[in-house]
């Protein structure tokens, strides 16, 4: 069990959904969480349902400029947790440049600014714990997910990458890759949703995984027994099962 009694750790994307509930367990165990999002006012409004010690400071993850400003006024940190992110369904049909750019630029590049701004002074520390936050969408192409998939697989290759540079040192990488959460970004969807989680449900289970050593935890279970084992199937299989007809 990781001891989390005083720990500083910065929250960023920690207004509202997965982020105020994993926010909230940080805080009931003890951490002092450091809050960042773009909406300040919902930020205080986190803060002021927290059991500890927080503070707020907002920030846009499209904006070097002001991940490092945030990231200096965050300080000396023992984590860092990225749960920022924006979605809207669509096939490449129906690309809307913009929005799979936002979906890129904040999901992906947002989180490598964010880590690039912290990660420095834990690899000089040798000591430090990195939590992303990937996807089930992100194992493999799936119909009406194009930017979206992209980006979370994105994510994922990143803490691979940085997991296996740092697993022998003081700092700490895990990734996250949950399915469907109930917020109002999946309230775009027009589909069934297999496995909805309430954001406090996905909380705990990222949670749990960051009291453990794992590296990795894909949940719910067993949707993700799906997710994962696709990744052995031959294209012409899995386009098959999942491709538009």
């Amino acid at each position: 069990m990781r001891d989390w009694t005083g720990k500083r750790y910065w929250m960023v994307g920690a207004s509202e959904g997965l982020g105020a509930a994993l926010a909230a367990k940080l805080s009931s165990a003890g951490a002092e969480v450091i809050l960042s999002a773009r909406s300040e006012d919902r930020l205080h409004e986190v803060a002021a349902t927290l059991p500890g010690r927080s503070s707020v400071v907002p920030c846009d993850v499209s904006d070097g400029a002001s991940v490092r400003e945030a990231a200096a006024r965050a300080g000396r940190l023992d984590g860092l947790v990225f749960t920022a992110g924006v979605y809207w369904p669509q096939a490449a049909q129906d690309w809307v440049p913009d929005q799979v750019a936002a979906m890129c630029d904040i999901n992906f590049t947002g989180a490598a600014r964010v880590v690039g701004a912290v990660i420095g002074d834990m690899v000089a520390r040798d000591a430090g714990h990195i939590v992303l936050t990937g996807s089930l969408a992100g194992f493999r192409g799936l119909p009406g997910a194009t930017g979206y998939g992209a980006s979370k697989a994105g994510v994922m290759a990143l803490a691979e990458g940085m997991h296996a540079d740092l697993r022998r040192t003081g700092v700490t990488v895990q990734i996250a890759n949950p399915g469907f959460i109930r917020t109002r970004l999946t309230d775009r969807n027009d589909f069934s949703m297999p496995f909805l989680m309430s954001p406090e449900d996905a909380a705990q289970r990222m949670f749990e995984m960051m009291c453990t050593d794992d590296f990795k935890r894909s949940f719910p279970s067993p949707f993700s027994w799906l997710f994962r084992g696709g990744q052995v199937l031959p294209d012409w299989l899995w386009y098959r099962l999942f491709g538009r007809r």
